[in-house]
């Protein structure tokens, strides 16, 4: 059973991708690619700057993850540096390749284990990675819905809209009912936002308060101290903010929804494609875009989100697989030199 779920999650993604990309293909067949070329062109150089200040951030904001639960544990003897380059390289390589596939778990156990920890704070330390990545999620969808909550209902009726075009999707759809068939209100999901951030808050009052775990069946919540919890709320949502800053600053000023709108389909699109488990959200991440931003030109979306995969996703992904050979080389020359002093001691 465990070896068909092995095969299960891979299989999801792949079915994700081919999908996503037919469904991509039949908005977009009439795009050209000399109109995408002239939409990354037009792009101003002073913007393609505050995206790659925006993936700075973001990837500092991963690597302050990496710092956060390393100060929950009590580790302190591991540099900034060391934790900056094995931060930067799990997520470059698990955005990209996928988490069910390559696990950040697996590079993080690899870097770590060399540094003294054992494999229980390694496990802590990438559960609390997650969590911090969530609690990110959780804050700025509440925020998004308190300060813009008709944002959700126009993101599910543009999909819907897109994905009913054709009779089998439009039978699928039929399935599911829409926001509106709750008559689901702004009012509703502004306080559906406030309620995310009360859970938020119950959390960092656990923390303040040093309240006893939080049990579920299996699910164990313990609360971290608060100097851990304070960083986790602002790091969580600023590696988020980053992200969505480099589609923001690559679309078109004229036609530009503003920055709570690119948020809110960033979150929904981001988290789409880490749910389908297609590496990278290939083809899921691309078709929401162009889904929810369909008033401004298509071919402007598509080059925005090409900037976004560029900077955030494939040149991060070169370089994490130089730093992996790097590394490789390092412990299998440290292997071999000590291999080699070490025979002729034993000669003797």
């Amino acid at each position: 059973m465990k070896n068909i779920r092995n095969f299960i999650w891979p299989l999801i993604g792949i079915a994700a991708v081919i999908l996503s990309c037919w469904l991509l293909y039949r908005e977009l067949h009439t795009l050209s690619l000399h109109s995408v070329v002239d939409s990354l062109k037009a792009i101003p150089h002073h913007n393609y700057l505050m995206a790659i200040i925006s993936t700075l951030a973001a990837y500092a904001a991963l690597a302050w993850y990496d710092r956060i639960a390393l100060l929950h544990l009590g580790v302190k003897n591991i540099s900034l540096w060391y934790v900056s380059v094995t931060s930067f390289t799990t997520y470059a390589l698990s955005h990209n390749i996928g988490a069910s596939v390559f696990s950040g778990a697996i590079v993080r156990y690899r870097a770590y284990s060399v540094k003294g920890l054992s494999a229980t704070q390694i496990a802590i330390l990438v559960g609390l990675c997650s969590f911090t990545f969530a609690l990110g999620v959780i804050i700025l969808a509440g925020v998004v819905l308190i300060i813009y909550p008709h944002v959700l209902i126009e993101i599910v009726g543009k999909l819907s809209e897109k994905m009913g075009g054709g009779s089998f999707f439009t039978k699928l759809y039929s399935w599911f009912p829409s926001l509106e068939s709750f008559q689901v209100t702004d009012r509703t999901l502004f306080f559906v936002g406030v309620f995310l951030l009360l859970l938020v808050a119950l959390y960092a009052l656990g923390s303040l308060t040093g309240m006893r775990p939080l049990q579920i069946r299996s699910f164990r919540l313990e609360y971290p101290r608060p100097a851990v919890m304070l960083r986790q709320l602002i790091a969580g949502p600023l590696e988020l903010l980053g992200a969505a800053g480099i589609i923001y600053f690559a679309l078109p000023g004229e036609s530009n929804p503003g920055f709570i709108v690119v948020l809110a389909v960033f979150l929904a699109s981001f988290s789409a494609g880490l749910l389908s488990h297609a590496p990278g959200g290939l083809g899921v991440f691309e078709l929401i875009f162009t889904a929810c931003l369909s008033n401004i030109p298509q071919q402007d979306v598509i080059a925005a989100v090409l900037v976004f995969r560029l900077l955030y996703l494939l040149l991060p992904f070169a370089l994490s697989i130089i730093v992996v050979v790097l590394h490789e080389k390092a412990s299998l020359t440290s292997i071999w030199k000590r291999r080699f002093h070490l025979k002729p001691n034993n000669q003797q």
